[in-house]
């Protein structure tokens, strides 16, 4: 599959490769976000710090460097909104997300994600893939509201998970058309 573009706009927010000055916005984004990110991602349990953001920074710029994920800073009116990534798959790609808490419930996610599925199927995805925890119920709308399907559920290790998940994911799938 080709390199998606590092730039992507709509009316509403934008989508742009995340870039190392961006470490300030990323750790006052997530760090102001607390539990609600806390609750289901493990990145985020305890706080996060200056040198979580730079080291996630370096990571995103090597995974795309050697094409194992695209990630980009979702962005509205210049501020940091969330994050939405593209990991690379057999045959197809999984697609993740967060939002700060202040920009939930605005269908950003959900246009974001459409924006990138439609993209990973025109660079020859033949599948995108949504994981997430079960109780999670807002992380699995996107995946319903864009005709995904619920294709299984995985238990997960109860090791260090965060504290609102209950350790099954569900596995949503779209096929190339």
């Amino acid at each position: 599959m080709e390199t998606p573009a590092e730039f992507f706009a709509r009316d509403e927010f934008s989508l742009t490769r995340w870039q190392p000055v961006d470490a300030g916005a990323v750790q006052a984004a997530v760090s102001g976000s607390g539990a609600h990110l806390a609750d289901w991602v493990p990145w985020a349990v305890g706080g996060y710090t200056d040198e979580d953001a730079a080291a996630f920074l370096r990571l995103t710029h090597e995974n795309w460097e050697t094409g194992r994920a695209y990630e980009w800073a979702i962005r509205v009116d210049g501020s940091l909104a969330g994050a939405v990534g593209v990991m690379t798959r057999d045959g197809g790609v999984e697609i993740g997300y967060w939002l700060a808490r202040e920009f939930t419930g605005r269908g950003l996610v959900t246009r974001a994600v459409s924006l990138l599925v439609s993209d990973a199927f025109r660079r020859g995805a033949g599948y995108v893939e949504i994981r997430h925890d079960e109780a999670n119920v807002r992380s699995g709308a996107v995946p319903a509201r864009l005709g995904f399907s619920l294709v299984r559920k995985e238990s997960e290790e109860s090791g260090d998970r965060p504290p609102a998940c209950v350790g099954v994911k569900q596995v949503w799938r779209k096929e190339q058309p």
